[in-house]
């Protein structure tokens, strides 16, 4: 009889990895081979390598293990055997190796401390377990002192010492007064390392009489208390200000060891005054990316998960205003052992080989060693079948006597690792594991994952047959998986059926059947529409579905993807869901989900609720999705696909557009296929063979386009010979003796078949040769190699596949690799066109030598240099490329008066070939540029002094500067030109003979012997006769000028006067009358000493004020120290109100209490050095 059972795409996913991972190397966990099969023991819980215990509690250390036959348990205690039973105390729990040592009545942990193994033993072979180390926890007293006071000047350091006693764990330190309330911690006092507190520098407020050090011991639960310290703070003015000196660490360097993955803690705590702050480096390197944390304000770097790049050299700067010192750490990060390759378990059979691999790191190197069975392999019994090479044990031939367990140790100073796996020879014959006959459904068009599970030693072989008498299974339409799963990628109702899974090897065959359902799809054939309906209407929402006959449905209704109210008056049918009197909670989204116990579906509709109008508005909107898809008249090249239109929401359709999918090659995507007339609803498909069609139907009306109809089912097209061949085809060279023959690969659809593949054809042009062929796959690139440098070839790429080739394919011209050109071009000449311009002529280099395609003629040119300068500048090469084979160009933008030289180079797709000889050349002179500046100085009353400098670029030999001014008047009109010939050597000129007081306008340039150059431009005064400036009066020193003033600002005085008196008349009260007679009870009269109002006391801060929580001696209030300061409100807490009854004098807030900054210890214990050796 069939057991049935359905699976879904992401189940049978799982079930193929969990069935990978069983068979990876362990024997598969079925119960019934498990009672069957032989296996040695594995250790499969154990106790921590450094086990420390409460001494309150009994000891349990933890050996479990399993095999076949179950293991026995032995133990070894400091190296010799621990006989339990001559211990009352000691005990074994059942089935298991684990040891519960009874101490809680009358025993002492102590006395069972010590070095503990475990063995689990079967006749397979041995395991033993790690070293487990058993220390008891301990939390001794306080050793008894007399703390004497502190008594320490304002300013000064202070170090506060725990020195807390040594326990097991060390305990976690903390400092708290005598109320348990934790010490405030900040910048300048906080918690080292070590336990002790530290003050950078000492104020008033840090006297006390309770600093109170506590040690907590985690595993006993208990805290140990240090005598109170008593501190007192003395002042002393001045206070001394200093720059930053160390309290820890001491000197300039220190040195760190940490192993790697471990916690990396460095410290600097500074004292100063002011209170330094702390910064961290890394010499030659920066901090840790997210591994780096600043803790206890910054005095202490922590880096997680250290490694040997974090060795270096760490430097703390402290740093007040004063100045700074430093201190360097350098890290040095070793390592435990830590696993590159453990040795994992081995299952053979007999005859066959293996190899078991221990690889491990360390600093330093780790030594590796074998035991087998717990014996040193050195001493164990000898195995032909066994060679040990270093961290690789190799077996060879193997029998079932060479099973047993191995150990792998890697051991160091810092630690050790330890590996126990087994090697189990077997000869089993196969055996499936997969219930028989078992059913399997599945939905068309999803996969099929058909299981054949199975076991043997040797590994079977596993085959597929389908029928009872059917071939072996083979192509592309299976995937045939390591584990014997058999997937069918997309199952067609042609794929039910019968199956049969066979397991083979060399001790016997086995075979199982299983069975395969393929089920027709269930769907929505009437959705739901969007309805808008009145108040108090009733409205109907249709779902109509088609599904599989032998599947059972049920349509589920929802709304807001919840579900629905619970009212009577939602009324659920077989087709359909009603609600009656509808309200505007109604409102929102319906979906009705069908289900089977294969697959599920849904669709939506909107219900909008609006109130009642006389009459509805028409809605238009875009079309509703087409439905009921179906293929008919499937043929090789053709298929028809029909189906019914959506609703059309008041616009009709104007035409379907048909997409289709690939499900073999391009799986999710959409292809355009057609487009027929809104009336039409069949069309006639063209098909690609060897494709995967699904087929989906977009409506068009004037709004838009609807949502896609559901896919179709899956039309599947037999293989056929390419129809086309590649396009792009080209022949290009990427060196001088190769072709390069790359083509644009056909897609998945249109290889038409199986097996794709491109024969690549080519024959060198106008030489008789034969075609030379080959067939290559998956690629879109062919490099011929050993070919003459760019000569032509005749090229051609076809496509074949396992049912045959592609049409004749067109032939192509490509070209061999270039190689750089081989001479350069000659007779190279310069024709000087003017002073910026010159024309350079060539020969052409014969096309052979060219070994490329001719790109053209490259120009390099640069002045050498000035020949008005007469000094070299520095080299600046310029470039101009002339396309096609010319043999002119022309250098524009060159300067005057200066010497230049050039070659010519042919350039092809290759490069450059060699330059032709330097061409010396000189350009004739040109104008010069205007004099680089004019300055015009001295003014007096008819002299001018004019300074200027040479012309930036001469262009030539300056033969004179010329002159020319002429005078402006007040109204902006020019005088008459005046023009001055001036040598070429003079750098200055003193005009005379000027109008005093006259402004002048200049223009001045330079001249060579081909002409003048730009001007340069400039305007300046003579100064005034003192005569005249003296009849220039001052307005504002005249009589009549100040009378007016004076009248003007008495007028205003007086309206001021006017109007403050009516402003009086408006029935104000003496404000301080007013204040005598009624006083303000929420006004608190100030206190005489400190002049503050009378003390506010917050709700939470009701304790007595202690020493060390005054105000501060500066008598100001911070504002971030006070939520009702008058400095948010006002000028600031010195303003003054005015006379309408505002405050008059100074306001002080409540002082709040500081925050408590705890800075407490990291509660994890730290580790106990770990063992350095197994053995």
């Amino acid at each position: 009889m069939m057991t049935k059972k359905t699976i879904s795409a992401s189940r049978a996913f799982l079930i193929l990895f969990l069935c990978q991972m069983i068979t990876a190397l362990e024997v598969p966990l079925d119960p019934i081979l498990l009672k069957e099969l032989s296996q040695p023991p594995t250790i499969t819980q154990q106790s921590p390598k450094d086990y420390i215990v409460d001494p309150r509690e009994n000891i349990v250390i933890q050996c479990e293990a399993k095999g076949k036959p179950p293991p026995s348990f032995s133990w070894t205690r400091n190296g010799t055997h621990f006989d339990i039973d001559k211990d009352a105390r000691v005990t074994v729990k059942p089935n298991s190796g684990t040891l519960v040592i009874n101490i809680m009545n009358g025993g002492k942990a102590e006395a069972y401390e010590g070095v503990y193994q475990c063995t689990a033993r079967n006749e397979r072979g041995a395991a033993i377990s790690n070293n487990i180390v058993i220390r008891s926890s301990r939390s001794p007293l306080w050793t008894k002192e007399k703390v004497e006071p502190k008594h320490v000047r304002e300013g000064d350091p202070l170090v506060l010492h725990c020195s807390p006693p040594v326990g097991l764990p060390p305990p976690i330190i903390f400092w708290m007064d005598n109320s348990f309330q934790r010490l405030p911690q900040n910048e300048r006092v906080s918690q080292g390392l070590n336990g002790d507190l530290y003050f950078s520098n000492v104020k008033p407020e840090d006297t006390r009489e309770d600093y109170i050090c506590y040690a907590r011991f985690n595993h006993t639960q208990t805290i140990q208390q240090k005598q109170p310290i008593s501190v007192k703070v003395f002042s002393t003015k001045p206070l001394t200000e200093r720059r930053p000196t160390l309290l820890t660490p001491v000197g300039s360097t220190s040195n760190k060891v940490e192993l790697r993955g471990n916690v990396l803690l460095l410290e600097c705590i500074a004292e100063g005054l002011p209170t330094p702050v702390i910064r961290w480096i890394k010499e030659g390197g920066e901090l840790p990316i997210n591994r780096t944390f600043f803790e206890n304000f910054k005095k202490t770097l922590k880096i997680i998960e250290v490694s040997e790049a974090d060795s270096g050299k760490y430097k703390c700067v402290a740093r007040n205003p004063l100045g700074s010192t430093h201190h360097t750490i350098t890290v040095t990060v070793k390592a435990a052992p830590y696993w590159i390759t453990a040795p994992r378990n081995l299952v053979l059979s007999p005859g066959e080989d293996g190899t078991l691999i221990c690889r491990a790191n360390g600093n330093p190197k780790p030594n590796i060693s074998w035991l087998t069975n717990g014996v040193p392999i050195a001493i164990a019994p000898e195995d032909p079948s066994r060679k040990v090479d270093g961290d690789t044990i190799i077996f060879s031939d193997v029998q079932e006597r060479s099973s047993a367990v191995y150990q792998c140790n890697a051991s160091n100073e810092y630690g050790y690792l330890l590996a126990n796996a087994f090697v189990n020879v077997l000869a089993e014959p196969p055996r499936i594991l997969t219930p028989a006959n078992k059913l399997y459904q599945v939905i068309a068009n999803n996969p099929a994952l058909l299981d054949c599970a199975f076991f043997g030693s040797p590994v079977p072989e596993i085959e597929w047959f389908k029928g009872v008498k059917g071939s072996i299974l083979r192509g592309d339409l299976y995937v045939f998986h390591d584990n014997g799963t058999l997937e069918i990628p997309v199952a067609q109702k042609d794929s039910t059926g019968t199956y049969t899974c066979v397991a083979r090897n060399k001790l016997g065959k086995v075979q199982n059947e299983v069975h395969l359902e393929v089920k027709d799809p269930t769907m929505i054939i009437k959705q739901p529409e969007y309805k808008i309906i009145q108040r108090g209407g009733q409205v109907s929402f249709e779902c109509t579905i088609k599904h599989d006959p032998t599947l059972i449905p049920t349509i589920t209704w929802v709304k807001d993807n919840g579900e629905l109210p619970d009212d009577e008056r939602f009324i659920i049918h077989k087709d359909s869901l009603a609600i009656m009197n509808v309200t505007d909670k109604d409102d929102g989204t319906y979906t009705c989900v069908a289900n089977t116990t294969l697959d599920s579906v849904s669709a939506s509709a909107v219900l909008t609720v609006v109130a009642a109008t006389p009459t509805p508005a028409i809605i238009y909107d875009r079309p509703n999705p087409p439905f009921d898809l179906e293929l008919t008249d499937q043929l090789e090249r053709s298929i028809q696909l029909s189906w019914i239109p959506g609703y059309d929401n008041n616009s009709p359709i104007t035409n379907f557009v048909i997409e289709y999918e690939d499900g073999m090659h391009e799986p999710g995507v959409w292809h355009y296929q057609t487009e027929v007339r809104g009336t039409q609803t069949t069309v006639q498909l063209k098909l690609s063979p060897y494709v995967n069609y699904s087929f989906r139907v977009i409506a068009v009306n004037e709004i838009g386009r609807s949502q896609p109809s559901e896919a179709s089912e899956q039309y599947l097209t037999k293989a056929a010979k390419p129809d086309e061949n590649p396009s792009g085809v080209q022949g290009i060279g990427s060196e001088p003796d190769n072709l390069v023959i790359i083509w644009e690969p056909l897609k998945g659809f249109q290889s038409n078949g199986p097996g794709l593949q491109y024969k690549v054809s080519w024959r060198q042009k106008d030489v008789g040769d034969e075609w030379t062929s080959v067939i290559v796959a998956n690629v879109s690139k062919y490099i011929v190699s050993g070919t003459p440098t760019f000569v032509p070839y005749e090229i051609k790429v076809q496509a074949l596949n396992d049912l045959g080739y592609a049409p004749e394919p067109a032939e192509v011209i490509g070209h061999s690799g270039e190689d750089l050109p081989m001479v350069a071009p000659g007779n190279v000449q310069v024709h000087i066109v003017n002073s910026t311009l010159a024309k350079v002529h060539w020969d052409p280099v014969p096309l052979k030598t060219v070994r490329g395609r001719l790109q053209g003629y490259r120009i390099y040119y640069w002045k050498v240099q000035s020949l008005s300068k007469r000094r070299r500048r520095h080299v600046e090469k310029k470039i101009l490329t002339f396309s096609g084979n010319k043999t002119h160009g022309m250098l524009p933008g060159l300067e005057p008066y200066s010497s230049y030289k050039l070659n010519v180079r042919v350039v092809n797709g290759k490069g450059e070939g060699p330059a032709s000889p330097d061409k010396l050349f000189k350009t004739p002179e040109g104008v010069p540029s205007s004099p680089s500046f004019l300055k015009i100085t001295n003014p007096t009353l008819d002299s001018l002094t004019l300074e200027w400098g040479l012309p930036t670029h001469p262009n030539g030999v300056l033969i004179a500067y010329t002159l020319k001014f002429q005078p402006i008047n007040s109204t902006h009109e020019f005088g008459p030109l005046v023009e001055i010939r001036i040598p070429a050597n003079e750098t200055s000129l003193i005009l005379s003979n000027l109008n005093y007081s006259t402004r002048y306008k200049f223009y001045f340039y330079a001249q060579t012997s081909v002409g003048a150059g730009s001007q340069i431009t400039e305007e300046a005064v003579t100064i005034m006769d003192e005569a005249m400036a003296s009849r220039q009066v001052d307005i504002a020193t005249q009589g009549w000028f100040i009378g007016l003033m004076c009248a003007v600002a008495l007028l205003i005085l007086i309206l001021l006067i006017v109007c403050f008196i009516r402003r009086n008349k408006g029935g104000k009260y003496p404000v301080k009358e007013k204040e005598d007679a009624h006083a303000d009870p929420e006004i608190q009269p100030m206190k005489e000493d400190d002049g503050t109002f009378g003390e506010y006391s917050d709700a939470e801060d009701h304790k007595p004020l202690k020493k060390g929580s005054r105000t501060p001696s500066d008598r100001t209030v911070k504002k971030e120290d006070s939520d009702d300061s008058l400095v948010d409100y006002g000028e600031g807490v010195n303003g003054q109100f005015n006379e309408d009854g505002s405050f008059i004098g100074q306001y002080s807030g409540k002082k709040e209490k500081e925050p408590a900054e705890g800075n407490e210890s990291s509660e994890a214990p730290s580790p106990v050095n770990a063992m350095n050796s197994f053995v």
